[in-house]
């Protein structure tokens, strides 16, 4: 069914694709992929009961690769008329004869690419005037300033819809594609006491409106975040154990899942270089990628090249099981692709005994507990974290008071062993799913 939202049916995006394949091969070509999409979306602010911002975008493109043997021609393009279709693939070719050979370069070979295409419920359009979207950035603007009186001002409370839609094909007869959508709410107030000001933030995702938490909450939760922070102390440096919150948790695995993947691997910039078959989590520790998950904010049933997504263990008793590959990376390492062209699916951390927040907390005699990072204080190629944070202190497995001004420091390999719990808390806003994080031990460097 067509979605009134999208400009193009399905039907008219594959002829594209499908002529971009036939002038390709004509113009000499050993073989091509082409990509087309277009999308729309509706973004509303409203700050201190004003609306402040009305957007409306809609966006479409093409982009053709081509390869004359393994000498490879990337174009793009958002004019879909025909003369600007053969402009781009002439260029395309132009461009692969005069570049270098690259003996890595070229499709994903046949045998992977996906041939059975599930449902996974990744489209639902949310059908949201712009007076309704206003209505609900001023509940949750209004919930936020309600929450306490030392909330004075506003960043604005955003409410956020998209829709899009892509067909892939390439010319070893794969051809898919499918709508999906994305929708958000989201609100940063700034608490005030005395001379000082502290700003917090609340959002929620989600591929179905209804899914979404409601905007009354999203409001709440902000306006207690900033509150919460007011009357925040600095600390003198220590070493001490370190909670990451649910949404800052997922960072730190997303560290690890950059540091096996595909060009970190073969340009040797990785703290995790040959890390296939080692220890690098606690024996506990467990981690999936779960391509299929219905409604999942990073599901796919094939990866950018046409290849079928599936179900792996990533980590198995802490031990690393593969890597994050596409063709590219997979022939420079001398692999297979894992179906990882354009990135992860749903990366989920589990270790058997996942934990309330309030036990975890129990856990620390004393630590910090870290709602922010800042900076980005990361070396990729050592593992060296260092890093900007604020949060509160924690004491006898009780949070005590706001800090701030402080970083905390480590190394990444020793961070990732020295994970000793996982909370239940999990909060999904994207591609890794991951409850808190208790680090056993780092520096936490204040005054």
């Amino acid at each position: 069914m067509h979605s009134p939202s999208f400009s193009y049916r399905v039907d008219a995006l594959k002829q594209v694709v499908n002529d971009v394949l036939c002038i390709a091969k004509k113009g000499g070509a050993s073989s091509c992929e082409a990509e087309i999409s277009e999308g729309f979306g509706q973004n509303v602010t409203v700050r201190k009961s004003e609306v402040e911002t009305i957007e409306h975008n809609r966006d479409k493109g093409l982009s053709v690769t081509v390869y004359m043997g393994h000498k490879r021609g990337h174009v793009s393009t958002s004019d879909f008329s025909n003369k600007a279709i053969n402009d781009a693939v002439s260029a395309a070719l132009s461009i692969a004869k005069h570049t270098a050979e690259d003996n890595c370069a070229g499709l994903a070979e046949t045998h992977f690419l996906a041939k059975k295409f599930p449902d996974l419920d990744l489209y639902h359009p949310w059908t949201l005037s712009i007076d309704e979207a206003i209505q609900l950035a001023q509940t949750c603007e209004d919930n936020a300033f309600g929450v306490d009186k030392r909330i004075t001002n506003s960043e604005g409370a955003n409410i956020s819809l998209s829709e899009s839609q892509f067909i892939y094909a390439n010319s070893s007869g794969f051809m898919g594609g499918y709508p999906t959508s994305r929708h958000s709410i989201s609100c940063a107030v700034i608490a005030a006491q005395n001379d000082t000001m502290q700003r917090d933030y609340w959002y929620t995702v989600a591929r179905d409106a209804e899914d979404l938490e409601s905007a009354a909450h999203v409001g709440k939760k902000a306006g207690k975040r900033s509150a919460a922070r007011l009357g925040a102390r600095k600390l003198d440096t220590c070493e001490a154990s370190v909670l990451f919150e649910a949404p800052i948790a997922s960072g730190l695995i997303g560290h690890f899942i950059s540091a096996i993947s595909g060009a970190s691997l073969y340009r040797k910039s990785s703290f995790l270089l040959d890390s296939i078959g080692r220890q690098v989590f606690s024996p506990d520790i467990q981690i999936y990628e779960l391509p299929h998950i219905k409604k999942g904010l990073a599901s796919s049933m094939f990866d950018d090249e046409g290849v079928a997504t599936h179900d792996r263990k990533i980590i198995e008793n802490g031990i690393v099981q593969g890597y994050f590959l596409g063709s590219y990376a997979a022939r420079k390492l001398g692999l297979c692709t894992s179906g990882n062209a354009g990135g992860n699916h749903n990366i989920t951390v589990n270790n058997g005994n996942l934990l309330d927040f309030s036990e975890m907390l129990k856990k620390i005699d004393k630590g910090l507990l870290v709602t922010e990072l800042l900076g980005q204080g990361v070396n990729p190629v050592t593992g060296d974290y260092s890093r900007g944070a604020a949060g509160y202190w924690i004491q006898g497995g009780e949070i005590c008071y706001p800090v701030e001004e402080i970083t905390i420091a480590g190394n990444l390999k020793d961070m990732l062993g020295n994970i000793s719990a996982i909370g239940n808390d999990v909060i999904i806003h994207g591609s890794k799913q991951c409850g808190s994080l208790l680090v056993e031990s780092m520096t936490v460097a204040g005054s």
